[in-house]
């Protein structure tokens, strides 16, 4: 199958990152998980230097061109970006 990326550098995200990981016991770097079609996400976070590279890899559906999916994936990646610099 067929796996796209999409990419953002969240800055001062590290700390929040390490103290969610102290506070629950465990390290946060990949979260997987399996949408209701079957399809898989994967999203890495990747400390580098003082920033977090986060990069989102998806199956994208059949349906819509791959360049809307990615725009779509894209923006969440974008809003995310936002809300955790901004808190």
């Amino acid at each position: 199958y067929i796996t796209n990326t999409t990419e953002i550098i969240l800055h001062n995200f590290g700390a929040k990152l390490n103290y969610f990981s102290t506070k629950n016991s465990y390290k946060l770097e990949i979260i997987a998980y399996k949408l209701a079609d079957e399809r898989t996400v994967r999203i890495v976070f990747t400390k580098v230097g003082n920033t977090t590279k986060v990069t989102e890899s998806f199956v994208p559906e059949t349906e819509n061109p791959l360049e809307m999916q990615q725009g779509g994936w894209q923006a969440i990646l974008n809003n995310f970006k936002k809300y955790t610099e901004s808190n």
